[in-house]
């Protein structure tokens, strides 16, 4: 058995012979094999030294799968932002749809691509419908529930005020109104579905009958939308940060694995209670790789004021019409620095406590 941090490359490894085959989507099967070698002989590493002790790091995979990796990429992101983003409250904005129509994005993946886009225009065109204000946008792409289930939905972090082009002021708190946000992205996913079918880009197969009919009959129900409180940024950064560089499940909800079973926490989402799951190693890898992101897709994309082109000619506006400083961007951390800083651990210093030094490289292994 493994140690406890490494239950998922356990997993991988119990059933490389169902992932790693032609048919698998390419993204699944390169980020799979990456957290299989993660800090392993596979990938090669640096080697350290002092008088009486030698090291070898090994290198880190940087898959978007890897808990490890994506832990220190999410701090990375988490401090570019701290410095980048005004000191302003922010606001949550979660857009469902209903689950006649998960099946349909699950089996049209390029669906989903313009999912965070739809998002983004319905929160601008309220603001600026509303109040004439052009907002903060930050959209975060789920594809999964709390049962680790197909269910794509996004979470929007905007800003609670906005930027009034035309006095060149800025507006503050502005009042959320959900049933109209509700209606906006009802007509949005509607429209857009309807559209994909009469241009030929749904598969007739992957279809329910009487497709029309239910687009009709979902017109006329209420989605659930949730809209929070404001928030700090800090909290914002916080909250948003959870799952964009990592697979969605953490490595303390995997409890047990086995040759024949993987025990895991999944949510209830009724009871809002943690519960315990079992599934083959097979299904558990299954359910998981529906969630892997193809190449080049963003799991995190950023609108209105924060999109790059606009926020090169208004952040410095921004700053100013707020009475606040701009930040320069901090440069990376090294990762031995990082892990001082994070974790409180030097991984340079030997058992006696004197420090090593960079010694030399250790060439990849081949992994088995």
């Amino acid at each position: 058995m493994k140690s406890p941090e490494h239950k998922l490359r356990q997993i991988l490894e119990l059933t490389q012979e169902h992932w790693d085959q032609p048919t698998e989507r390419p993204a699944v099967r390169d980020n799979f094999r990456r957290v299989r070698m993660c800090r392993t002989p596979a990938l090669g590493g640096e080697v350290y030294a002092s008088d009486t002790e030698v090291k070898v790091f090994y290198h880190t995979c940087k898959s978007k799968c890897c808990h490890s990796c994506g832990n220190r990429a999410t701090l990375h992101w988490q401090r570019e932002q701290w410095v980048t983003l005004p000191d302003i409250p922010f606001v949550g904005v979660v857009l469902t749809m209903p689950n006649v129509f998960w099946p349909i994005f699950k089996a049209h993946s390029h669906l989903q691509h313009d999912l965070p886009a739809l998002g983004a225009a319905v929160l601008q065109q309220w603001a600026w419908s509303q109040y004439r204000v052009r907002q903060c946008v930050i959209v975060i792409q789920h594809t999964f529930g709390g049962r680790l289930n197909h269910n794509p939905h996004l979470h929007i972090l905007v800003s609670s005020g906005g930027l009034n082009p035309a006095t060149a002021s800025w507006v503050q708190s502005l009042t959320f109104d959900r049933e109209q946000i509700m209606r906006l992205w009802r007509s949005a996913i509607t429209t857009y579905l309807r559209k994909a079918s009469r241009q030929g880009l749904l598969r007739e197969s992957c279809l329910p009958s009487q497709f029309g009919e239910i687009i009709a009959q979902q017109e006329q129900r209420w989605w659930n939308i949730h809209i929070t409180p404001q928030m700090p940024k800090a909290h914002f950064l916080s909250y948003a940060g959870r799952y964009i560089r990592r697979l969605p499940i953490s490595q303390r909800r995997i409890l047990n694995v086995t040759a024949d079973e993987v025990v895991y926490q999944t949510k209830d989402t009724r009871t809002k209670a943690m519960v315990e799951t079992r599934s083959t190693p097979a299904e558990f890898v299954v359910m998981l790789s529906q969630h892997v992101l193809d190449r080049y897709q963003h799991s995190m994309r950023y609108f209105g004021l924060l999109a790059p082109r606009s926020k090169r000619q208004t952040s410095a506006a921004i700053f100013t019409l707020l009475g606040q400083q701009p930040r320069t961007k901090p440069p990376r951390l090294r990762w031995a620095t990082s892990l001082m800083k994070h974790f409180g651990v030097d991984p340079l210093l030997d058992a006696s406590g004197q420090r090593m030094q960079w010694v030399g490289h250790r060439q990849p292994t081949p992994a088995p």
